[in-house]
């Protein structure tokens, strides 16, 4: 009888998969992403990232949204998508979008710092 992993168990695994090959600017920029979050919040972060050329930490946080919203790992969505799902999802849905992505943003920092 074999046990389903946890969220946190699965936060954990998908961080360390997409965190392998990252570089240091990658790390700074994960380290960076809570507070980004909790000053200007989640859309406007992701806005950001995706201004500046960021696209793998935007990648990483939308594909995670992407799968932890559909119950789905193959889900993924571009960042028009997730900003369209974003923008018209009730307050509820998008504090929760934000509390899932400050929870895996925990294990990407601290996956990434070790990784390189």
């Amino acid at each position: 009888m074999s046990k389903l992993p946890s969220m946190e168990q699965k936060r954990a695994a998908y961080a360390w998969r997409v965190v392998q090959g990252e570089n240091d600017d990658y790390t700074k920029l994960a380290k960076g992403a809570p507070a980004l979050i909790m000053n200007n919040g989640l859309m406007q972060t992701l806005a950001f990232y995706q201004d500046k050329k960021h696209h793998s930490l935007n990648k990483h946080i939308i594909d995670w949204l992407a799968s932890y919203f559909k119950h789905d790992e193959n889900v993924l969505m571009s960042f028009d998508k997730m900003m369209e799902a974003l923008l018209n999802a009730d307050s509820q849905k998008y504090r929760k979008a934000t509390e899932e992505t400050l929870a895996l943003l925990r294990w990407i920092r601290q996956f990434s710092a070790i990784s390189h």
